[in-house]
């Protein structure tokens, strides 16, 4: 059995402004599995260290297989601070796994990186949810009740 659905229609709430950041990795070349596989296996490394942090500055996250080829990772940051003092500290994974992709990989074209940063103001950003358990903005934030005629225009105040 998955995930509890809440029946209804619901918004996301979260305090405060926050960071949306899109990862994801290409494999263009499958058959050269020691290069993609050190990379494929780190992200689930990183996201359970950063779930594991007291008072983590990663909200939530989810993942995307669209393509088995191409992995993408939605994560939900307290604020760009934080994502770019994770990423540039070497005691955790991030810094490594990263040295090492340009050391053995670096601009060969065999296994693909990519990143999108979007910092949001608070207020700035909506979501809605009908008949669906806790994802995405909803499972990093809080959850509310929405009524049935709100319009997108009007949660957003634009």
């Amino acid at each position: 059995m998955g995930p509890r659905v809440h029946a209804g229609r619901f918004a996301a709430d979260i305090e405060g402004d926050f960071v949306v950041f899109l990862i994801g990795m290409r494999i263009n070349k499958p058959w050269r599995v020691w290069e993609w596989w050190p990379v494929f296996v780190a992200m689930p490394l990183m996201l359970r260290e950063l779930d594991a942090a007291p008072n983590p500055p990663l909200l939530g996250w989810r993942l995307l297989l669209a393509s088995p080829l191409s992995p993408t990772v939605i994560q939900y940051w307290r604020s760009y601070d934080d994502l770019e003092a994770y990423a540039n500290d070497p005691a955790r994974r991030h810094k490594p796994v990263w040295q090492r992709y340009f050391r053995k990989i670096g601009l060969n074209g065999n296994v693909g990186i990519w990143h999108e940063t979007y910092t949001i103001r608070a207020g700035d950003h909506e979501a809605i949810y009908v008949n669906m358990p806790r994802t995405g903005l909803a499972e990093a934030g809080e959850m509310r009740g929405l009524g049935s005629s709100s319009t997108s225009r009007e949660r957003l105040s634009v």
